[in-house]
């Protein structure tokens, strides 16, 4: 028996991008074209959604996609549904914080959690809804007592980047999961230590759906911009290049292409000069963003980083040269880093912004799902507080580092709690 079914996603930060893979993805089926997906910016729209969802007796799931500094936020909005709507909706966490602490999450009030990648899962949840099946024992889910089927890895050439018909475009994944396992990154302890690309070709398809619908920019999700096509630590240059000229024929010159720009990075040992005149030639930004993270060698090695403080050097250099802004990432009170390296990566940032470039602070947070996951918070001096301040003055340092002091402890006492 047919079911009528709702599937409301929120967009709220940092959940769009989620979203909007995941609405693609149920449009791709014509067998979900009878699933009804809406899609609220804010709880007030969570809140007319599922009262309308409610009120046609749909069987009715709200979506929620966080990482683990916004899990407070996302579990205050299912608690504020639950107080107006008791019963009758199911709620769906996803996403990287749920993936790494699934019992914590279903603990807090969620009734099934994604485990991993939400394309196949969510249509597999879907496609038991609208048949009138019981939701537990779906592909990729956990509950209370038990978890379904693992779900085959994605291929990104068999979902679509964004939405088109429900109107959310976003950012073209262009490859999921990452060789380096830094230790302190979600990405490759979800979705695997190692490359999955999507072609020149489907990335030149959805680029082509953009342009249709009149967006003028293309951007790119890549945890290593510079990694398109390679399966190791090689650059493809070929394989970039192809990328680029594609993307470039679809959007002509009157449209803008970003690469190497957030929401991804570069790594310092692939900027060349050689890279950056495939780029110069093919991209509108004059900036690219350096995942550089410290100053000291032994932090970057506890941290398994691959590089060492020259080669952040030598990338910002060659940038410069190459008439690009480099803005290059920090992240300080990594583990292992005591007063003499913080005053290393200090030392460093002062160098870059002589060279030009400008520098992205950041505080570390124990992230689930890391092997951080256990490490003290991150914090900063009040000596080192002062130099980036003045940095800060002089325009060449940004970023939210203040604030994510406050984060790492509450994921610190979260996590001891």
């Amino acid at each position: 028996m047919r079911v009528s079914t709702t599937f409301i996603g929120s967009t709220c930060y940092p959940a769009k991008a989620a979203m909007a893979v995941l609405a693609g993805a149920i449009e791709e089926r014509p067998e979900l074209k009878a699933v009804s997906v809406r899609l609220a910016r804010n709880l007030e729209e969570l809140h007319e959604e599922l009262s309308a969802a409610l009120a046609r007796a749909d069987t009715t799931l709200v979506g929620f996609s966080f990482y683990s500094p916004s899990f407070p936020e996302a579990l205050a909005q299912l608690n504020a549904l639950k107080a107006a709507h008791p019963t009758g909706w199911t709620s769906i966490a996803g996403g990287v914080h749920a993936t790494a602490e699934t019992e914590a999450v279903l603990d807090a009030g969620f009734d099934l959690v994604c485990v991993g990648e939400g394309e196949r899962a969510i249509i597999d949840l879907l496609t038991r809804a609208r048949d009138g099946l019981p939701l537990q024992g779906a592909l990729g889910f956990a509950w209370r007592g038990g978890r379904g089927p693992k779900p085959a890895p994605v291929d990104l050439n068999d979902f679509p980047p964004f939405a088109p018909q429900t109107g959310l475009y976003g950012a073209i994944e262009l490859t999921r999961g990452c060789i380096y396992a830094c230790r302190f990154c979600q990405t490759p302890f979800m979705s695997k230590a190692r490359f999955r690309h999507r072609s020149v070709e489907n990335v030149r398809h959805w680029v082509r759906v953009m342009v249709a619908s009149g967006r003028r920019d293309a951007r790119f999700i890549s945890p290593t911009s510079l990694s398109y096509g390679s399966a190791d630590a090689s650059v493809n240059l070929d394989a970039v290049e192809a990328l680029l000229a594609a993307c470039r024929g679809e959007l002509g010159r009157e449209r803008r292409l970003f690469f190497g720009t957030f929401p991804s990075e570069v790594r310092p040992e692939h900027v060349t000069p050689e890279a950056l005149k495939v780029l110069k030639r093919w991209v509108d930004n004059d900036n690219l963003i350096i995942g550089g993270q410290s100053g000291s060698d032994a932090v970057l090695r506890e941290s398994r980083r691959g590089h060492d403080a020259e080669a952040i050097v030598r990338a910002a250099r060659i940038c410069v040269e190459n008439g690009f802004v480099p803005n290059v990432d920090f992240i300080f009170g990594l583990p292992g880093e005591g007063p003499s390296q913080m005053r290393e990566t200090v030392a460093l940032m002062n160098r870059l912004a002589e060279l030009g470039a400008k520098v992205h602070g950041h505080t570390f947070m124990p992230l689930p799902g890391t092997p951080f996951r256990e490490a003290p918070p991150g914090d900063v001096p009040l000596d080192v507080r002062t130099e980036l301040d003045r940095l800060a003055s002089q325009g060449r340092l940004y970023g939210h580092w203040r604030a994510q002091i406050a984060t790492a402890r509450e994921l610190a006492e979260r996590r001891s709690s």
